[in-house]
C-alpha cells in the first residue's frame, strides 16, 4: 500500500483505521513481519482496544497487569532520569504537591516517591484514578503520611478542584484519544495547574518488538511481585490470561503512543496555551527513551 494513502492516524476516523489496519494484516505473506510492524508505524497513531480500558474487564486482572506494570517500572529504575525535571516544576510552580492520574497500582510515584521526598521533605503525592485499585490503595494509605491514594473515581479530564498540584500521568496518556487528550491538557490550564506527561514506549520498531516479549517478562518476574496472590499464578501459567492480555494491551500502547510531533499538535489546539511554558521531548533511559510533555 502506498504511503499517499495513508492520512496521519491522529485525524483518521475510527472506520478508516481500522479498514487501513485490517487492509495491513491482509499483506501479501511473502512481506516478513518487521516490514508489517514499519507499515504499521507509517500509518501515524492507531487508537485500537486495550482492554485494561474496558469497563467489562474482571477488575482482578487489571489488577494483575496494572501490578505487574508498577513492579517493571520501579525494579528497572526507568523514571529516575526525569527526577530533576518533576523537582524543577515544583520548584518553579511552588507547589509541594503531586497528584498522579490513572495511578493504576501505585505506578512510577511508588518507586520515586523515596527519592522525590529525600530532596522535597515536604512532598505529598496523591496518587489518584478512574478504576481506583482498593487492594493497592489500603496499602498505600496505612503507610507513608505523605502517600495517598483516593478512594474515588478521578477523571483525568476533569480533576476536582481541591486537588491542586503539578499533575503527572505515567504510562497513561496513550489511553485517550485526542480529543480526551486534549481535554486533560486544557483542564490543567484552566485550573493553572502544571502538568508534566511521561511515556516509557513508542511508536518505534524496537519498542513494538520489545512488547512482544512481554509474556516471557511476566512469566520471569510474577513470582517476586507483591504481595503474593495465587490468582496471580493461576492467571499466568495455568491459565495464562496475564501475559496475553500483557502482550496484546502492550504493542497497542505503542501504537497509540503520540509522537513528538502529535503531542506539539496537541497543544497547539489548546485554548489560552500562551500562559503555560511547553516543553516536549525525549530524555534516555538506558538503551530506550522516555517521551515528555510538560506545561508550566
Amino acid at each position: 500500500m502506498g504511503s499517499n494513502n495513508l492520512l496521519p492516524g491522529f485525524r483518521l476516523k475510527k472506520c478508516r483505521q481500522a479498514a487501513v489496519y485490517h487492509a495491513l494484516l491482509r499483506q501479501p505473506l511473502s512481506i516478513g513481519y518487521t516490514e508489517r510492524i514499519i507499515n504499521l508505524m507509517a500509518m501515524g497513531r492507531l487508537h485500537l482496544i486495550e482492554f485494561e480500558d474496558q469497563r467489562w474487564f474482571p477488575a482482578f486482572l487489571r489488577t494483575y497487569m496494572t501490578d505487574f506494570l508498577q513492579f517493571l517500572s520501579n525494579k528497572t529504575g526507568m523514571f529516575k532520569p526525569i527526577i530533576p525535571m518533576l523537582q524543577k516544576q515544583l520548584a518553579k510552580s511552588q507547589t509541594k504537591t503531586i497528584v498522579d492520574l490513572g495511578s493504576g497500582s501505585g505506578g512510577a510515584l511508588l518507586g520515586l516517591s523515596k527519592d522525590l521526598t529525600q530532596k522535597i521533605p515536604q512532598l505529598n503525592i496523591r496518587l489518584t484514578d478512574f478504576y481506583p485499585n482498593t487492594d493497592a490503595m489500603d496499602r498505600i494509605n496505612s503507610g507513608n503520611v505523605r502517600l495517598s491514594y483516593e478512594n474515588r473515581p478521578i477523571d483525568a479530564k476533569n480533576v476536582p478542584a481541591e486537588l491542586h498540584g503539578l499533575r503527572t500521568l505515567f504510562l497513561s496518556f496513550h489511553h485517550f484519544k485526542p480529543t480526551d487528550a486534549r481535554l486533560i491538557l486544557q483542564d490543567a490550564l484552566d485550573s493553572k495547574n502544571p502538568i508534566a506527561i511521561f511515556e516509557a514506549q513508542e511508536r518505534s520498531l524496537i519498542s513494538i518488538l520489545a512488547m512482544l516479549f512481554s509474556p516471557v517478562t511476566v512469566w520471569l518476574t510474577t513470582p517476586f511481585i507483591r504481595p503474593f496472590s495465587l490468582g496471580r499464578i493461576l492467571f499466568t501459567y495455568f491459565l495464562p490470561l496475564v501475559p496475553v492480555f500483557v502482550l496484546w494491551d502492550g504493542v497497542v500502547s505503542a501504537l497509540r503512543t503520540y509522537s513528538v510531533a502529535e503531542m506539539s499538535r496537541l497543544v497547539a489546539g489548546l485554548k489560552g496555551k500562551e500562559q503555560f511554558e511547553w516543553s516536549i521531548g525525549k530524555i534516555a533511559s538506558g538503551p530506550s527513551k522516555i517521551l515528555y510533555l510538560r506545561g508550566l
